[in-house]
């Protein structure tokens, strides 16, 4: 069995003259999907398209799984409440074997959390509601011999959360005004990532030996807290009787220079994870991190139209049947 993991940047149709073209994206990401070869992928970053009389739907994706494997798997993606994907950055799992159950998880663990901004102009005097955008895609899929716990993440990004009257197109009013937006961003993050541990041990309470796969974008590093609330290591429970309940990283299978999905101004980050369970272990046989091609994203002329690919890059684990 192999599992992977993709952030496909923004994955849409192109309009008409704007480049690159949804057609030369496929041609750079097709062979990519193809070379993961898998079983179970997760993919995030995917938009919507609209056709007059119909709900939205993910046609972009259908046109660069055509022709592969992957065009006759069972998927599961984000809805709307009115029952279609969403627009932009949905996230979808793609099946060889067939998806049981799917839900999704947004503020649902964790509710009514309130914030006073305190840089915003005018000045704020209540607080307000703190919530996420993107919510956790959870399936149950029928794998051979046990049923698989799979969880598809995108975590909140690095980028500041907009304060009012402190930002305009990235352009910041006050070093404070950026910090407190960096620092929102960041309890968003880390909400999120709650959220999906206590998801994760409601699945153990169920089914103490439970085969959990969890992946996506963390847009955190090894070390950082949102992968460590994820894991539920027990370095940090110190608490043995967890030992079961604690998530198994397949970067660490990975020599130290390829521990990288994407790249900024030089620096190498592990922002995309593949965690797994203890029970999961005697099945592992190891990972891959297909980086070979991955350009950096920060410097002046990584335009899209020049690197039509994405900027991160797939991380595939492996299992025994």
């Amino acid at each position: 069995m192999r599992g992977a993991t993709f952030n496909l940047e923004n994955l849409d149709e192109t309009p008409a003259g704007q480049k690159p073209s949804l057609t030369t994206r496929i041609a750079v990401l097709r062979p990519q999907l193809q070379r993961l070869d898998a079983d179970i992928l997760c993919v995030q970053e995917v938009h919507g398209q609209e056709r007059e009389g119909q709900p939205r739907q993910l046609l972009a994706l259908e046109a660069l799984v055509k022709d592969t494997q992957y065009e006759t798997y069972h998927m599961a993606s984000t809805m709307t409440s009115q029952g279609q994907v969403y627009d932009e950055r949905n996230l979808v799992i793609l099946s060889r074997w067939p998806i049981h159950s799917q839900q999704q998880v947004k503020n649902d663990r964790i509710g009514d959390l309130r914030y006073r901004r305190v840089t915003a102009i005018p000045t704020e005097v209540d607080s307000k509601a703190v919530s996420w955008e993107r919510p956790l895609l959870y399936c149950q899929i029928e794998a051979p011999g046990n049923r698989l716990h799979v969880l598809n993440l995108h975590l909140k990004s690095r980028i500041p959360t907009p304060i009012p009257g402190q930002a305009r197109d990235f352009h910041y009013l006050s070093a404070s005004g950026w910090a407190e937006g960096y620092f929102i961003s960041s309890m968003k993050r880390v909400g999120q990532a709650l959220e999906t541990r206590l998801l994760i041990d409601e699945i153990f309470d169920h089914e103490g030996d439970a085969h959990v796969l969890v992946c996506g974008d963390f847009n955190s590093e090894p070390g950082q807290v949102p992968v460590e609330a994820i894991l539920g290591r027990m370095e940090n429970t110190n608490n043995p009787a967890l030992r079961q309940r604690q998530l198994i990283p397949a970067s660490l299978s990975l020599a130290a220079e390829q521990r990288y999905t994407h790249l900024h101004a030089g620096e190498k980050n592990l922002l995309d994870h593949m965690l797994f369970s203890q029970a999961l272990l005697n099945r592992y046989r190891g990972a891959e991190v297909h980086n070979e091609l991955l350009h950096d994203e920060s410097i002046a002329f990584a335009m899209d139209s020049k690197y039509p690919e994405s900027d991160h890059a797939p991380f595939v684990a492996r299992f025994d049947d």
